[in-house]
């Protein structure tokens, strides 16, 4: 039994509008949640990259890493990349979960953040010039976790940092309706003060 046009299109702008609140749900969520979100990503992507950009050998992943610690160079080795990544994330994501809505908004969550943040992108950055100086040209693996590493550096300062106004407003707005209702219970028995003296003229 067919549908009408009507019909049909009726079912099409049901569809849209599902799919439309749907991915506005997804969207709210990453914003609401972005801080641990960005923290998951800078602890998994440049340890995968690294994993990615070490040549494959025979001995155990355990054995290669601690060949590349006992070998460690601040101009070659780049170990320390994830371990920045997994020490910041760690630092911020500690930070967050103690803060609730006032230390969000002004307090330690966004100090950390951005100290933490600026301190990585100095010592990434410094790194850089040593690596890609010491040798003539580095791998697109090399460039993409120093990129990364950069990236999610600067994507914490931005979360952190949006997060801060976003509580603020929430604190602001909680402030108005705090005072409202005071206004309110101290207005209405002077209102009722003043109409019981009209009644007694």
């Amino acid at each position: 039994m067919g549908f009408s046009k009507e019909e049909k299109t009726r079912r099409i702008l049901r569809g849209f509008k599902t799919v439309f609140f749907l991915i506005t749900m997804v969207i709210s969520f990453l914003v609401f949640s972005a801080p641990v979100f960005f923290v998951i990503a800078d602890t998994l992507l440049p340890t995968a990259l690294l994993s990615a950009s070490i040549p494959p050998s025979s001995s155990s992943l355990l054995k290669t890493l601690c060949s590349h610690f006992s070998n460690y160079d601040f101009r070659y080795s780049l170990i320390d990349i994830p371990l920045i990544s997994i020490i910041r994330s760690a630092v911020i994501i500690c930070v967050y979960s103690f803060c609730d809505g006032p230390k969000l908004s002004r307090g330690p969550y966004l100090g950390i953040t951005m100290i933490c943040s600026v301190s990585s992108l100095i010592f990434v950055s410094l790194k850089a010039s040593f690596v890609f100086n010491s040798s003539k040209e580095g791998s697109a693996m090399e460039a993409a976790l120093f990129i990364c590493s950069l990236g999610f550096a600067i994507a914490h300062m931005i979360v952190a940092y949006r997060t801060s106004c976003r509580e603020r407003r929430k604190l602001l707005v909680y402030k108005i309706d705090i005072e409202a209702i005071s206004a309110c219970k101290n207005g209405f028995p002077r209102y009722q003060k003043i109409l019981q003296d009209e009644r007694v003229k």
